[in-house]
């Protein structure tokens, strides 16, 4: 029993002094255990490090990521923007389709290579031959036209011409339905060593058509619009060939590609009042200092002409016979006898204020009138005369906002009446047989909008100016009292003082695809109205119509 109590009270001693022996190490580990703490909290603290260096790795990677997102906004912004270039270059009836030289400057996200038919090509048309490419375009459409009275025109209005309300004609309405206004082109470019060559030839079906052309066949004449041939060389630029002349208002530059130049988004053939425009045989010279000026001088076909109505100028008795061969009198004479070129310069200038496009240009016009007379006297002896005509002009066209441009041109002075749409003569004949020029004027202001990618409006008012130039008839053979030459009292109501037209455009595409072309409807509302210099008692003051043109198109990628 005493031994049982013994242990009894040993036990919790023992087991007390083993736990105390078990949590003291003995002297020579203690070292070892803090040597590990110590790796243990270095190798935590390098870890820390390195997840620091990681996260600032991070930090600049995500700063590159973002300038990289801004990068690509921005291309995007720019590629928009460029997308509604060239949706305003297909939209322009007169444009060439020139999408390709745009297509080439879009910016490419994807640096992944592609394979030949994934890429765009130029034109889906497009095809080579020898050192040289081709590239057709135009389009087709389907187009009504309808006037409010009876100009006789199809969809070349003659705007001197409309009828007056004391007429049976200025009592019937026109309505024609065509597809004679579609377009065929053909541009071809190359390069000969420094020399960049460019060919462009175009072509529609509104030639000089026979008089049973919408009876049965509707075979419309196949007429040259335009066909010339450019070669650049560093800063020099020559062309030759038939092209619209330089007195035309340009968009850009001094160039001749239809797209460059500001002649409206009307439909008519005859483009609209206010415009100045021929297309002829020309030789022009351009000088480009830089890529902001270009300078030009053109010699170009001339025309001695007197008007495209009826009467519209007054020959004096004597020469009446010998005159009528000397000039064009209501379009009816192609073999007029020119003295001399017409001479044009013209300076340009193009720059980019806040972003938008800037164009302002100036030129001159200097046109030669001569006849030949002989009077009817015995003994007498041929007289020639010569008249030298001077004009001036300007044009200018300005982004005001995003897809919002003003536009404006003006031409004034001597000798330039065929220049105006032929609205005016160049020229009268004095009565001793001497040419007196006729001074004339033309201008339009105009606003273009684009709100959206499919959609363009124009609105433009223009106008056209004919100076009197009237004489008392003292020739041979005159009846007393005879007044000749243009707008004097007497004379017949095509003798037009003034000529107005305001017009509003609208062009939507409905689709479009650079490998296919696009689809658009047009439509083009004027109101046109002319003021002869005479009015007999009893005569309306002017004469005015009221047209329509609708058009579906389909223009060729």
């Amino acid at each position: 029993m005493r031994y049982l109590l013994a242990v009894v009270l040993l036990l919790p001693s023992s087991l007390l002094l083993g736990q105390e022996s078990a949590a003291s190490p003995s002297g020579p580990d203690k070292p070892g255990i803090a040597d590990e703490l110590n790796k243990l909290r270095a190798a935590i603290g390098q870890q820390q490090k390195q997840v620091d260096e990681q996260q600032k790795r991070m930090a600049e990677q995500q700063k590159l990521m973002d300038q990289q997102r801004e990068q690509i906004i921005r291309e995007q912004q720019e590629i928009e923007r460029l997308q509604k270039q060239i949706m305003g270059l297909a939209t322009d009836h007169t444009a060439p389709r020139l999408v390709d030289a745009t297509l080439k400057t879009l910016p490419e996200h994807n640096s992944a290579p592609q394979s030949d038919s994934d890429k765009v090509k130029e034109s889906p048309l497009s095809f080579r031959i020898g050192g040289m490419d081709f590239t057709p375009g135009g389009f087709v459409e389907f187009e009504n036209v309808f006037r409010t009275t009876n100009s006789g025109s199809i969809i070349t209005t003659n705007f001197g011409t409309i009828p007056f309300s004391n007429t049976t004609q200025g009592h019937l309405t026109e309505d024609r339905i065509t597809g004679q206004f579609s377009r065929l082109n053909l541009k071809v470019t190359g390069k000969l060593g420094a020399n960049d060559i460019t060919g462009f030839a175009e072509v529609d079906f509104n030639g000089n058509d026979a008089g049973n052309a919408f009876v049965t066949g509707n075979s419309h004449t196949l007429r040259e619009r335009l066909f010339w041939v450019d070669l650049k060389r560093h800063n020099w630029e020559i062309l030759g060939g038939q092209t619209w002349s330089m007195v035309t208002p340009n968009r850009r530059g001094l160039s001749p590609v239809p797209s460059d130049l500001a002649i409206t988004y009307d439909e008519d053939g005859n483009v609209q009042v206010g415009i100045p425009y021929t297309r002829a045989a020309e030789f022009r010279v351009i000088y480009h200092p830089n890529d902001h000026f270009a300078a030009g001088l053109a010699i170009e076909n001339p025309e001695q002409f007197t008007g495209s109505g009826a009467g519209e100028v007054t020959f004096p008795n004597a020469f009446n016979a010998q005159l009528a061969g000397q000039f064009n009198p209501n379009n009816a004479n192609n073999t007029t006898p020119n003295v001399a070129p017409d001479v044009i310069p013209k300076i340009a200038y193009d720059t980019e204020l806040s972003g938008r496009h800037f164009h302002v240009e100036a030129l001159g016009l200097l046109t030669t009138i001569k006849t030949a007379t002989l009077a009817p006297v015995a003994g007498a002896s041929f007289q020639s005369n010569a008249k030298v005509g001077a004009s001036g002009g300007a044009a200018m066209n300005f982004e005001l906002a995003r897809n919002f441009r003003v536009l404006a041109n003006a031409l004034y002075g001597s000798g330039s009446g065929h220049y105006i749409i032929g609205l005016g003569p160049n020229a009268v004949v004095r009565p001793d047989g001497s040419p007196s020029l006729v001074h004339g004027g033309t201008g339009l202001i105009g606003l273009e909008y684009q709100p959206i990618s499919k959609d363009q409006f124009g609105f433009y008012y223009g106008a056209a100016y004919f100076q009197r130039n009237a004489f008392l008839d003292t020739s041979a053979g005159a009846k007393p009292n005879t007044i000749i030459g243009f707008g004097g009292l007497g004379s017949a109501n095509t003798n037009n003082r003034t000529i107005q037209q305001p017009t509003f455009d609208w062009t939507h595409t409905f689709w479009r695809n650079p490998q296919y072309g696009a689809i658009q409807f047009i439509s083009q509302t004027s109101y046109v109205t002319r003021s002869p210099w005479f009015v007999a008692a009893g005569a309306p003051k002017n004469a005015h119509l009221v047209m329509v043109y609708t058009t579906m198109r389909y223009v060729l990628p």
